[in-house]
């Protein structure tokens, strides 16, 4: 049995979407934040030494990092699939197995990055600080983030909605791997950039998206994907 160490509002809900897209049985073993520091607990480094989430076990098997599991659990149980899954991973060497790469590595490697930044700047000005220093705090943080963190962020949302006007899914017209990893990517970036309504294709993405019953019984499973 796949037990899913899941922490909430995290991305181990990109791993629930899949596993209920291939009907595979699974439980979940759900993990709650510190309620100050946003922090996973230490419990978590009981079922893999970086103590974070996403984590899978699978008998004696123990995979980290939601890339990984997502790869793992396509090679393990995902071969001959038919139907909407046809595609889950595109053949080498095909436009459509370069694009599902890129988007694999850019959720994590380049996108998420600001996505966080964006999130701890918002923050801090809303941490226990001194009174007086609370205006400072505010005005550095929007600053940082006028200067360094927006201009990329909106770079990001541009790219992202370019690509979708003319694709259905990331990276082409079947769902792939590289759906499920940028699931949480977006969900995030729709609700931190700002101005969303500027980015119709990738609202539209997320609408469709949503509408998968796979991806509705994943939300029931394991709540908000962002808080």
């Amino acid at each position: 049995m796949i037990t899913v160490h899941h922490l909430e509002t995290s991305r181990s809900q990109r791993v629930l979407w899949l596993l209920e897209e291939l009907g595979l049985p699974y439980q979940i073993k759900t993990y709650k934040r510190d309620p100050k520091t946003r922090l996973a607990p230490p419990e978590l480094k009981a079922i893999h030494p970086l103590g974070k989430s996403p984590v899978i076990t699978d008998g004696n098997i123990t995979v980290a990092e939601s890339g990984a599991i997502l790869e793992y659990l396509a090679e393990q149980y995902g071969q001959g699939l038919g139907g909407e899954l046809a595609g889950l991973e595109p053949a080498r060497g095909t436009e459509e197995h370069r694009q599902c790469r890129f988007w694999m590595h850019y959720a994590e490697g380049s996108l998420m990055n600001w996505l966080v930044m964006k999130l701890v700047f918002m923050t801090i000005p809303t941490q226990p600080m001194p009174f007086f220093v609370r205006p400072i705090a505010r005005q550095l943080c929007a600053k940082v983030q006028a200067a360094l963190i927006d201009p990329n962020v909106d770079t990001a949302m541009a790219f992202m909605d370019s690509h979708l006007a003319t694709h259905t899914w990331f990276a082409g017209p079947a769902l792939t791997l590289a759906d499920f990893q940028m699931s949480f990517a977006v969900e995030a970036a729709l609700s931190r950039a700002g101005k969303a309504d500027r980015y119709p294709h990738l609202a539209a993405f997320r609408q469709r998206m949503n509408a998968r019953p796979a991806y509705q019984r994943a939300i029931a499973q394991g709540g908000p994907v962002v808080m």
